[in-house]
């Protein structure tokens, strides 16, 4: 078993299954979450007998990092190593309210959207609920940084992995450890609608990101397969249920490709599409991959974002950072596994 697998109340019951007080599990989760440390051995308010069973019965390994990259603005993207040898990555980004950290949720992508890099990464396996846990931690003992938010948009899409994923929201909301908040944690997914309805009765008030990049049907299947199986009517029906039950506005991804999405009329379509959802649409200059045969960012960007506010569409446009170390979604995974 590995200890960042559970909360503290499943881990004082787990405690007293092996043979452990039930109040260890506050001492040892205080341990590794406030005092970032990951051997029992140092843990010195624990008897040297209780100290073996744990290393028996629990376990508190990392991941390691195979490679670390930092850009001039300060990200730093990490790619990490399971025992087994699965890789994925995540990255380091500092704003004027705190740090933050984008996760990966599974070894690899099964999603085939044609503007990210992760969809030319083989899909090797969903990582389970303490794996992801473990890139906050490991990421946050090397910068040595109080990590407030974390992002689950890294390499895979988390609603294939949902109970991993939300193992892992349980973990890091609960307060004996990182007590993150839900509105300071953010669930990318590129629209598995099901999951969406599922998620949404949770009630956890995490924020939802959906990844839209079109307004058309035919348009968006081209460039994000799963819109084959769940079209635009039925995703957008499926966010206005999770505002229903969360009160928490839907963040829409739309990154500007271009000459294929970021004409004006683009602009009037997505703003008729999004009229009546409570919403707001994140525009991201694009990054350069290889799949999209693109390395500018588009000409329109002030324009279309104009358009959008000028329809009542809230819209920000995404910060720029780690550009110069490819801090795109698996681009660092691919280049080490070539």
């Amino acid at each position: 078993m590995h200890i960042l697998s559970y909360t503290h109340n499943e881990l004082k019951d787990l405690f007293e299954k092996n043979g452990l007080k039930r109040y260890r599990a506050l001492q040892v989760l205080d341990w590794i979450y406030n005092k970032k440390v990951f051997d029992y051995s140092l843990m010195t308010n624990i008897s040297k007998e209780d100290i073996e069973l744990l290393k028996t019965s629990f376990s508190l390994e990392l991941p390691q990092i195979e490679k670390k990259l930092v850009s001039a603005d300060g990200t730093v993207k990490y790619l990490f190593r399971y025992s087994d040898n699965a890789t994925v990555e995540s990255v380091l980004m500092d704003y004027d309210y705190g740090t933050s950290i984008c996760v990966s949720s599974q070894s690899g992508c099964k999603m085939g959207c044609v503007f990210c890099a992760s969809s030319e990464v083989p899909f090797s396996r969903n990582l389970l609920g303490y794996e992801i846990t473990a890139q906050i931690l490991k990421a946050g003992l090397d910068s040595n940084k109080t990590i407030s938010r974390a992002v689950v948009m890294g390499i895979g899409e988390p609603f294939d992995n949902y109970d991993n994923l939300v193992n892992f929201l349980n973990v890091i909301n609960m307060k004996e450890g990182f007590n993150m908040g839900g509105r300071r944690i953010t669930v990318s997914t590129c629209g598995i609608v099901p999951k969406i309805y599922e998620f949404a009765d949770l009630c956890l008030q995490v924020n939802l990101s959906v990844s839209l990049h079109e307004v058309t049907d035919e348009k968006r299947s081209a460039i994000m397969p799963i819109n084959k199986k769940y079209d635009i009517a039925s995703l957008i029906k499926a966010c206005e249920y999770y505002f229903e039950k969360t009160n928490r506005r839907v963040s829409f991804e739309y990154a500007l490709i271009p000459n294929q999405n970021d004409s004006f009329d683009h602009a009037r379509r997505l703003s008729s599409l999004l009229k009546n959802v409570m919403c707001y649409v994140n525009v991201i200059p694009v990054n350069p991959i290889d799949n999209m045969k693109t390395h500018q960012n588009s000409k329109n960007l002030s324009g279309f974002c104009a358009i959008l506010k000028e329809n009542g569409i809230p819209v920000t446009i995404r910060r720029e950072l780690g550009r110069d170390i490819e801090a795109a979604c698996g681009q660092l995974r691919r280049q080490h596994d070539i």
